[in-house]
């Protein structure tokens, strides 16, 4: 039998890829503007720090974890999102010692078991940030406005972003009653999920993607903000303003973490099927010392990579990629044919994208593998052209074919390239 991927995974292949590292290096060359550093963390952590950090009342700690024993009798789990294992990494390298605050970015997979569906795989990716270390509102609108402004650049349009503020754990437990009140009564009609939520954390039965229409009279937690919190959702709301961050208050707008506090947010776009949502995060002020460290605000960021190239496709936007080689190399001749490699080890040592045949193909062959590889130029070396020291240069696109003396050929094609890139 054969094998094949398992559920809920995917192979990226050649073709495809290369949407991926367009998408990975605008949000890289973003992360630089915003003075966001990289950070690489293990694909897999220890059980507590998601059991801790995440929240044992969670989906994802509940339901989705790839847990496993390991041979030193220790219970680890792929990670399921990015952040506690930041929050980890801070902790553990002492980088709250840091004058400045944290701000780092990761890009990379995550593990969930659930059901497959439009832009949601067991093993996916995210891009997201953390800016550790203050607790001032800007920091807030600069990270909302940060995934924004990704969204923009790779193209996509019609991207909203909904923000709530979910105040302080205090402030939940004194609006627990309330939405128990408006729950109890509708228990039976809800989802298992919720019904099993509403005991245990029932803040979060806003948050299902099931019953939204069931809670459009729910109480909103942003009547019971005290004064400190209402002041900062007002301040993250005149500064996403400042920005020119168009936005909507969702008050039923939870997140699916236990471990947000004030500002929460999403961004969302149509076209990817029930589930709207791209991309979220929020503040956690609280977390870094669940985890186990000395307490320092932070607020950070998840987008979902699957769902914005999903996204891209639905919405036909053209990418400009990088693909195909510059020059495909031909020779003629069994001396032609043996001096090919050098010459494409030149080339590439100074820059230059080459390739060549190595199946002894003819020499019609030779020029539609050339077409196929998307070279700009085929370099052609016959025995002629050996003994005289030159190498024919043919335009792919025109026809048009040039003989270039050997010792040139490196400062030539590198100046071909550069006009046909200035052109563009």
């Amino acid at each position: 039998m054969a094998i094949h991927k398992p559920p809920g995974t995917q192979d990226l292949l050649p073709g495809t890829v290369e949407k991926w590292q367009l998408v990975e290096r605008k949000a890289r060359d973003l992360c630089r503007r915003y003075n966001y550093k990289e950070i690489r963390t293990p694909i897999f952590e220890a059980t507590e720090l998601f059991e801790r950090g995440v929240g044992e009342t969670t989906d994802i700690v509940e339901k989705e974890m790839y847990t496993f024993t390991d041979r030193g009798d220790r219970s680890m789990t792929l990670r399921p999102e990015g952040t506690a294992g930041v929050v980890r990494s801070y902790i553990e390298n002492k980088l709250f010692g840091a004058p400045d605050i944290v701000k780092l970015y990761y890009m990379g997979p995550m593990f969930r078991y659930e059901r497959a569906q439009a832009g949601r795989y067991r093993q996916f990716h995210q891009f997201g940030v953390e800016a550790i270390g203050a607790d001032d509102p800007a920091l807030d609108a600069e990270v909302i406005a940060l995934g924004y402004r990704f969204f923009q650049e790779i193209g996509l349009s019609g991207v909203v972003v909904e923000i709530n503020s979910v105040g302080t754990p205090a402030i939940r437990q004194s609006f627990r009653a309330e939405l128990l009140a408006f729950l109890e009564p509708m228990r039976e009609t809800l989802c298992k999920d919720c019904q099993s939520r509403i005991n245990r954390n029932p803040l979060r039965v806003l948050d299902c993607k099931h019953d939204q229409d069931k809670f459009e009279a729910a109480p909103s937690i942003l009547d019971h903000l005290d004064e400190a919190c209402r002041h900062h959702f007002e301040r993250v709301r005149d500064y996403l303003e400042d920005m020119d961050i168009p936005y909507t208050v969702n008050s039923r707008l939870v997140r699916g973490l236990d471990y947000y506090t004030h500002t929460a947010f999403e961004y969302k776009a149509q076209g990817i099927g029930s589930i709207d949502t791209i991309g979220g995060g929020g503040r956690y002020n609280g977390l870094v010392a669940e985890v186990g460290g000395d307490d320092r605000p932070g607020v950070g960021l998840g987008i979902g990579l699957e769902r914005a190239l999903l996204l891209l496709e639905k919405q036909q936007v053209a990418l400009e990629l990088e693909t195909g080689t510059d020059v495909y190399l031909i020779g003629f001749g069994d001396a032609a044919v043996r001096a090919l490699p050098g010459i494409a080890q030149r080339l590439r040592a100074s820059g230059v994208a080459a390739e060549l045949d190595y199946q002894g193909r003819k020499p019609k062959a030779l020029f539609k593998a050339a077409e196929r590889s998307g070279a700009k130029y085929a370099l052609i070396l016959g025995e002629d052209e050996l003994s005289r020291g030159e190498i024919g240069m043919k335009n792919l696109a025109t026809g048009e074919q040039t003989q270039v003396p050997m010792d040139d050929l490196v400062s030539t094609v590198r100046r071909h390239l550069a006009e046909s890139i200035d052109e563009q």
